[in-house]
């Protein structure tokens, strides 16, 4: 058992949870009643469910190898990849935050914070 993987699913959970709910309410539903490119919108919401299935799929991936339903060998490789997407998050969005002209913007660009977690939990599962 690899508490720093179970550790770092639960804040995925969390995500996800954040996700559907607050995700929901507060952007995704806001853009699709915006006036702008029916094309545009159309991409945008295809991307907010692609998300979505990074998400959950990200959180099962590291509670399966947290609780050692997947072999140490395999899942090295998944949890990588998965640390290193959460971690790329983070980076980009506290950069978006500081160039955007957004009024207090890591009030509203918050996420960073739950995808460095995810991605410094697995790592420590990783390595340490």
């Amino acid at each position: 058992m690899n508490l720093y993987f179970i550790a770092a699913a639960g804040m995925g959970l969390i995500t996800c949870v954040g996700h559907f709910t607050y995700g929901v309410k507060h952007f995704l539903t806001p853009m699709l009643n915006a006036q702008f490119e029916p094309v545009a919108k159309a991409v945008l919401h295809c991307v907010f469910h692609y998300v979505s299935v990074f998400l959950v799929l990200s959180t099962l991936v590291l509670a399966s190898c947290g609780f050692e339903l997947v072999s140490n060998m395999q899942g090295f490789s998944l949890v990588l990849f998965v640390a290193l997407n959460f971690g790329i998050f983070a980076i980009w969005q506290i950069y978006i935050a500081f160039v955007s002209d957004i009024k207090t913007p890591f009030r509203h660009l918050f996420q960073w914070v739950l995808f460095l977690g995810i991605a410094t939990m697995t790592l420590m599962g990783v390595y340490l």
